[in-house]
């Protein structure tokens, strides 16, 4: 059973009050096609935040450790989230990644692996450039901006797809494609911060 449409509604309803969100860029979201969208990671509310800012529905990627959790663990998997192992490679959680894609789906990934503690964009891990190389999704970066305190404003902002065609042919490195989507990810924080 999907719960994802009545998640989006309660996290809008609970978020909302709290904090005044302003999204830019919701023209820059694909309307169609496999979506590989990624975005800095600040807290742990980043991922209802991004969720309910997007016009689609977004599949996460979620640490395993969320899933043994008495309540979380058994709403996550109605909501579009999947589990995987950190700190290894997970070709599980690979394959279900490029299998969204591949369903034409949006994949919501937060490429730094863990939430930076100081509020800076972090290295980002080579699990992002991994799907931006092996499928043909678009790939958007997302910034969040703001500090999550109470009646600030957080700001979600989507750039445009990065061209990712050239990279594909010219077989560059996951590594290399994972830099390429921070350094948008960090221009967008500093053109709209």
């Amino acid at each position: 059973m999907n719960l994802y449409p009545l998640g989006k509604a309660l996290c809008a309803g609970l978020l909302y009050p709290f904090y005044q969100y302003q999204v830019i860029g919701k023209e820059n979201f694909p309307k169609d096609g496999g979506v590989l969208l990624c975005s800095n990671h600040i807290s742990n509310l980043d991922p209802p935040t991004v969720g309910v800012a997007a016009p689609r529905q977004v599949h996460f990627m979620a640490k395993e450790e969320l899933f043994s959790a008495p309540v979380l663990g058994k709403i996550l998997p109605h909501i579009n989230a999947f589990p995987v192992k950190r700190g290894m490679s997970d070709r599980e959680a690979l394959r279900k990644g490029l299998s969204i894609l591949k369903e034409e789906k949006v994949l919501g990934l937060f490429p730094e692996g863990t939430r930076s503690k100081t509020g800076e964009l972090g290295k980002g891990l080579a699990g992002a450039g991994f799907f931006a190389l092996r499928s043909k999704a678009h790939v958007v970066p997302c910034a969040i901006i703001g500090s999550y305190k109470p009646f600030r404003r957080i700001k979600v902002v989507f750039g445009r797809p990065i061209p990712f065609d050239e990279y594909r042919k010219n077989k560059i490195s996951a590594e290399e494609a994972t830099d390429i989507i921070m350094n948008e990810i960090g221009q967008l924080i500093r053109s709209y911060k």
